[in-house]
Parts: structure tokens; C-alpha cells; sequence
């Protein structure tokens, strides 16, 4: 049917191109033709333009199946944009009231539309179908297809009912299409919507144009990505974070540093998720910070960085969110951040599921630690796990090629890591023959009797950090297969059995070693990068002033400010607001001779301040802070507001405490009224003012039993806030 269209004439005619892009015409050809067809196309290799043109040409409408309303919505614009009467593409799906609705089926009835976008699971609701089986369908193109199958990243169940309803509808070719697919993920989507038959092209996998890189995670990582944004002003951006929560925050702490920057996740409705996808397309904004539901289709070609900011569930994921970036074929820079610790909260995130399920989603997961880890070339593996070979050894564009690691010979470990296959015979997975052949007597391992084996510990003398390398160096070099039909068995290779007979050299590269950070909160002051000359400069200056004002020193400012001070050296007092423990009242009232004091000592010394230093944070808890304040002025019992807060009674003292030493003012007298004596409140009172520390323990030594932890905190409160602030 139609073969003899001059497919680059119409090519031009609706969309502008002069040429098509890879596979795209013998693509568009074969859904032309009326065969089923399976297209696996990296993300921004032009997808769309494989059903889009099609249906443009054919007779009838061709229906779009795809997951999402904020993809349907922005192509649906793009293709009415190019023609010149309305209601050639629609979409339907929850978002359209009922007159939206009549509209869409009076157009496609008339024969205007040629294109018709639907959800799932719109797809599944019967008054649609037995609308649709009304209409002459050209053919289905089910969009993001990995949807289909459990092991890709994104299951819906939905799409697994795609095949009965278009029997329903109307038989018609079908054609699939997706950005990222194993061969495992491959046949499953063809099994399900009964296209065994199809013709398949499959593009590349490698975009040669995108940066690769892998970051340890520590705390600092919000100030990294300012500083990485700040050093790419203007550009285009997606940072991916796993939680809705972390969204928010670090889209406030970006917009606190005067960044360009949204929040976008399922959480938000649905109005404000599409105003804020139009002002990333138009440049409102620079940088989107999302959940993994962002971007899918988003047609943006200068997308200039995808930052993750949590290590991704699966590869697959993450080849899909990095492709977002560079579609123009120009810079595109993608950073991972990875954590061992984020490894394990998403293990933990599994427990409850099918334990089959919780198989699958652990596989994923050490097939993205396995890529964050290594220090092979990160373009080679990820082609790798897509079934492409890259064959050169150094690709150039990513931090392991950039940063190459010294080899080491490992020919001794591969053989004996391809004994333990052969002799567990190919059963296990990677980490049981990591345990074999460092001779750990795991249950496991006793429960099949393998300890009692000769070949049971040979390598326990070896470096433990080298199996995990030699394994997955082994898979890429072809000696060692993954059965991945089979969780991941591993397998010998005729390769493998030919090394085995007679080994020659292998070299390998160790992997990186992400050490974890501590978990202790210790004031970013500690350490090396402090300047012992200002802080007791610094030191002294309180002192002198806490005389002149007739003030313990530590209410002026406490020594982990002090020490702060003299690490990030703040110079305005906007800047001394970021010191921990400095809010505004307190650098209103004492800040001006201590920036002046760290203005002059950097100009006397030559010292360049670190830029870090305007990385301002927002305080997560600010909302609780106001929530207290708030309740404190309208009188509430402490203990009642702890309630309210869902805090334990110290856990608000906590609170009230970083308030006062920030120097914000509050009246607890109305409670202390009530629950404590007025002389003890005095005598507290009077040992702060004659006190040169505020240490609890301290004054809990020096005032004796009679007094109560909570009472001497709660004074130390009414202390602060009177006389400091």
C-alpha cells in the first residue's frame, strides 16, 4: 500500500527535513506496508516521526498508546503546529472535560484526525472502544513499549491488555516502539502484543556526543550542583531524584541560590506540571528537578545536563533519563551521584513485593551499582548491557577514558573464577561464586554440600575488591555469559572453555572504591580547612565584646559558629545568615565587627575565600520552625505543640534551641508560668548570666539535682531569647 510515495517530499512538505534520520524511511516503509513492525531507537534518534508521518499519509486514524498525558499533550501541539487546520492530532485521557471529549470524536468521525493519542488506560474504558470500533483505524503505535514487560522499568499493567482490546477495536498493524530494551525485554513486549512476526530495526545504542560520569554521594552534594549549575548559567537542565520529597527540597535550595528552578513530580496536579513543562520548553526556567515520571518525550533538543541525584533502579532507566540530554547532537553532560548507603535503601524499598519480583528488581540493581562501580570505559558497558559491542577501547567522553585506571594482570583469578562455574555447574549467580572461591562457608554454599569441593576456596589469599571486577571484565570480554532468562545464572562461553584450556593474558582495572560518609552531622568547620589564626582572632573579639555588653560569649556566638566563620570566611552580614547558628536578628545585632574582622584578615592575607560559600541551604525544617513560633505567640502548651508536631518533649527543645541561637526572639513565660517554680526559673536564670559556658552538662553539675534537665533547658531558652537576642 502507498510504496510509491515519495516519502522525502512528504518528509518536507509536514515536517521540514530534508533527509531522514538512520532507519527512519525503511521504518516509515514498513508501516506503510501494513506489516507489524518493532522499532528500538535510542532516545532522541526521532521515534515519533516513524508513526508520525505514516499516519499524515494513510487512510484513517492511527491510535497512539502512550504512558503519558504531558508527552500526548506537547506532541499533539507540535503536529497541530505544523498543520494548517485544527484537530489533525487529539489526545483523550483524564485530563478532557466532556465537551473536549464530544469534540475529539466529532473530528475523527468527520475525518480530520489523523493521529489519536491514548493512555492505556483510556484505551481500557468501554465507551472509547465502542466509539473506536466506529472508526477506520490505519494502525496502533504503542509508544514506550518497555512499558509492557515487568523487567523494563516502568510496569503497567494496562499495557499488558493492549493485544485483547485491539482485537476488540479492530484488527490493524501494529507498530512498537521504545528507547530501551534488552533482548529479554524484546520478546516479551513482541509475545504480548502478538507480533512475533514483526520486522525489527534496531539503531544504535550509542550516543557518542554525551558525557558520562559517576560521583561519590557525600554531604556536600547540594553545594556540588549549585557550583556545577552556577558554572553552567543559562544552560538547560534535569536533575532526577528518587523521592518526591528530596524534589522539593533541593528545587528550594536551588531557587534559594537564585537558580532558575521547579519542582516537577505525580504529587503536584496536573496543571502545574504541565505550566511548569511549558517553562522549561520556553526558558523560564533553567532546571527541572524531578521523579522519574519527567521528560519522557519531552521534546527538548538542548537539554545541556541530566544530573542524578540518586543512583536509578535499573539501566535501562538510566540510559532513558541520561538520553534526554544532547538531543541537538551537542554538549550533553550526564552525572550520576552514587552511595552504597542508596543501594541498600532501595533493596529495602523491595521487601513486601513477590519474592520473583524482588529478584528481577535486585538483578537491576546490582547491574547499576556493577556500572556505577566500575572503572571500565562507561560507554562500553552500557552498550554492553543493551547487546551492542563498542569496540574501542577508549571512548573519549566519559570519566573512566578520561581518568584511565592502571591495569593489573588478572589471569590467574579468571581462571580461577571460570573453574568455579564450570565446577558448580553454570548454577549460581556472581555473588555465589564470589563465596566459593574466597572459601566462605555461607548456608547456601554448605546446603550444596560445594565446601566440601577441592575447587572451594582457591582464591582466599587473593584481593577480595578483584572478583567483582574480573566477573563482569570476563562478561564483556566474552568468557563469561549471564543467563539473563535465568537470574542472572553465570555461564561458560566456548571462549571461556577455550581460555580455560589455555589461559593467556587478561587485564583488568580495579573499581572504584566509594568510601561512605559519616553519618554524624559535625559542623563542616572541623577539620583541616579551618584558619586557626582567625579563630582565635574571632574568639577574641567575643570576648571583647561580651564584656563591653556585659554577656556570657557564647551568646553572642557559639564556638561552632566561630569556627564555621573561620572556615568559609563570610564578609557581608547576608553571608554571615548561612553560618550555622546566625540568623538575621543575631547578625543584625552583633555581625558587623566580624565580617569586618574576616574582610580585612583575607585582604591583609591574600586568602581566596571559597566560592562554596554562597551556597545558601534552606532549612528543611523552616516550616516546622514557623509552625512552633506561630503556636508559641498564640500561647499553646509546649508539651501540646510537641504533640501536635508529632515531636518528643526534647525533640521540640531541640527546636526552640536553634531558634533562640539563631537569634530569633520567642516568650515561653505563659508556660513556664505554669509548670516550674519561679524561683528555680530565677536561679537558672542568674547562673546563665554569671556563667561563661552553656553547656548542659556543666550547669547541670554546678546547679546540683534539685533542678531537672528539661527545667534548666527550658531557661537556658528564656536566657537566650531575652538577653542574646
Amino acid at each position: 500500500m502507498n510504496s510509491n510515495v515519495n516519502l522525502t517530499e512528504k518528509l518536507k512538505q509536514y515536517f521540514g527535513f530534508d533527509k531522514f534520520k538512520g532507519d527512519q524511511e525503511a521504518i516509515v516503509r514498513s508501516v506503510l506496508a501494513g506489516k507489524n513492525t518493532f522499532v528500538l531507537m535510542p532516545t532522541g534518534g526521532g521515534k515519533s516521526l516513524c508513526y508520525q508521518l505514516p499516519s499524515l499519509i494513510m487512510d484513517g486514524t492511527a491510535i497512539v498508546i502512550s504512558p503519558l498525558i504531558a508527552l500526548m499533550k506537547n506532541q499533539v501541539d507540535v503536529i497541530n503546529g505544523m498543520s494548517e487546520e485544527d484537530g489533525v492530532a487529539h489526545y483523550l485521557n483524564s485530563s478532557l472535560n466532556k465537551a473536549a471529549i464530544d469534540q475529539v470524536k466529532a473530528d475523527i468521525t468527520a475525518g480530520k484526525t489523523k493521529l489519536l493519542y491514548v493512555a492505556p488506560e483510556s484505551l481500557t474504558k468501554d465507551e472509547y472502544v465502542e466509539f473506536l470500533k466506529t472508526c477506520k483505524i490505519s494502525f496502533y503505535a504503542i509508544d514506550e513499549a518497555h512499558c509492557i514487560s515487568e523487567w523494563g522499568h516502568d510496569f503497567r499493567p494496562e499495557y499488558r491488555r493492549i493485544r485483547p482490546i485491539v482485537n476488540e477495536i479492530g484488527d490493524a498493524p501494529v507498530i512498537a516502539l521504545t528507547a530501551t530494551a534488552t533482548d529479554k525485554v524484546r520478546t516479551d513486549i513482541k509475545k504480548s502484543l502478538g507480533i512475533m512476526d514483526a520486522v525489527e530495526f534496531k539503531s544504535s545504542f550509542n550516543r557518542p556526543n554525551l558525557y558520562y560520569e559517576v560521583k561519590p554521594k557525600t554531604k556536600e552534594i547540594d553545594k556540588q550542583i549549585v557550583r556545577f549549575i552556577r558554572q553552567n548559567e543559562g544552560k538547560s537542565g534535569i536533575i532526577y531524584c528518587l523521592s518526591r520529597k528530596k524534589v522539593e527540597e533541593l528545587a528550594a535550595v536551588l531557587c534559594a541560590n537564585e537558580i532558575k528552578a521547579a519542582p516537577y513530580h505525580a504529587g503536584l496536579d496536573s496543571q502545574t506540571r504541565s505550566e511548569t513543562q511549558d517553562d522549561f520548553l520556553m526558558e523560564r526556567i533553567d532546571v527541572i528537578v524531578a521523579t522519574i515520571a519527567f521528560g519522557m518525550g519531552i521534546d527538548k533538543p538542548d537539554v545541556r545536563f541530566v544530573i542524578h541525584y540518586d543512583i536509578p533502579k535499573s539501566l535501562e532507566g538510566y540510559y532513558q533519563e541520561t538520553g534526554r540530554a544532547g538531543r541537538d547532537g551537542g554538549e550533553g553532560r550526564c552525572i550520576a551521584f552514587y552511595s552504597y548507603k542508596d543501594l541498600q535503601k532501595l533493596e529495602k524499598f523491595m521487601e513486601g513485593k513477590p519474592v520473583a519480583e524482588q529478584d528481577i528488581g535486585r538483578q537491576l540493581l546490582q547491574e547499576t551499582a556493577a556500572y556505577a562501580e566500575s572503572s571500565v570505559c562507561r560507554r562500553k558497558l552500557l552498550l554492553h548491557y543493551f547487546g551492542e559491542d563498542y569496540e574501542k577501547e577508549n571512548c573519549e567522553n566519559c570519566d573512566n577514558c578520561l581518568h584511565p585506571k592502571m591495569k593489573i594482570e588478572a589471569q590467574k583469578q579468571l581462571v580461577m573464577v571460570l573453574q568455579a562455574v564450570q565446577r558448580i555447574k553454570e548454577d549460581f549467580r556472581s555473588d555465589y561464586v564470589i563465596d566459593f572461591v574466597m572459601g566462605r562457608a555461607t548456608e547456601d554454599i554448605v546446603a550444596h554440600k560445594h565446601d566440601q569441593l577441592e575447587e572451594f576456596g582457591l582464591g582466599e589469599d587473593e584481593d577480595p575488591k578483584l572478583w567483582n571486577p574480573v566477573i563482569r571484565q570476563a562478561i564483556i570480554a566474552g568468557f563469561l555469559k549471564k543467563d539473563v532468562e535465568n537470574y542472572g545464572l553465570l555461564k561458560l562461553t566456548s571462549a571461556g572453555k577455550r581460555f580455560l584450556k589455555s589461559p593467556e593474558p587478561f587485564m583488568i582495572v580495579e573499581d572504584h572504591e566509594f568510601k561512605e560518609d559519616d553519618d554524624d552531622e559535625t559542623s563542616e568547620a572541623h577539620g583541616s580547612a579551618l584558619d586557626p589564626t582567625l579563630y582565635a582572632m574571632l574568639k577574641d573579639l567575643r570576648q571583647k565584646m561580651a564584656r563591653k555588653k556585659n554577656l556570657p560569649p557564647y551568646v553572642i556566638f557559639m564556638d561552632g559558629s566561630l569556627e564555621q566563620m573561620a572556615t568559609i570566611y563570610p564578609i557581608t552580614l547576608e553571608e554571615l545568615q548561612n553560618i550555622q547558628g546566625v540568623g538575621a536578628g543575631k547578625a543584625k545585632k552583633f555581625g558587623k565587627e566580624f565580617v569586618e574582622l574576616i574582610k580585612k584578615h583575607c585582604e591583609e592575607n591574600e586568602i581566596e575565600r571559597p566560592a562554596d560559600l554562597r551556597v545558601r541551604t534552606v532549612a528543611k525544617k523552616s516550616m516546622l520552625k514557623v509552625k512552633i513560633i506561630q503556636s508559641i505567640d498564640r500561647q499553646v502548651a509546649l508539651d501540646d505543640i510537641a504533640n501536635a508536631q508529632g515531636l518528643e518533649f526534647d525533640e521540640l527543645l531541640d527546636e526552640l534551641e536553634a531558634i533562640v541561637y539563631s537569634g530569633t526572639k520567642i516568650n515561653i513565660d505563659y508556660f513556664l508560668d505554669e509548670v516550674m517554680d519561679e524561683d528555680h526559673v530565677d536561679d537558672i536564670f542568674d547562673y546563665f548570666s554569671e556563667s561563661d559556658t552553656d553547656s548542659l552538662d556543666v550547669a547541670m553539675d554546678e546547679l546540683g539535682s534539685d533542678y531537672s534537665e528539661d527545667e534548666i533547658r527550658l531557661v537556658r531558652i528564656k536566657f537566650l531569647s531575652e538577653v542574646a537576642n
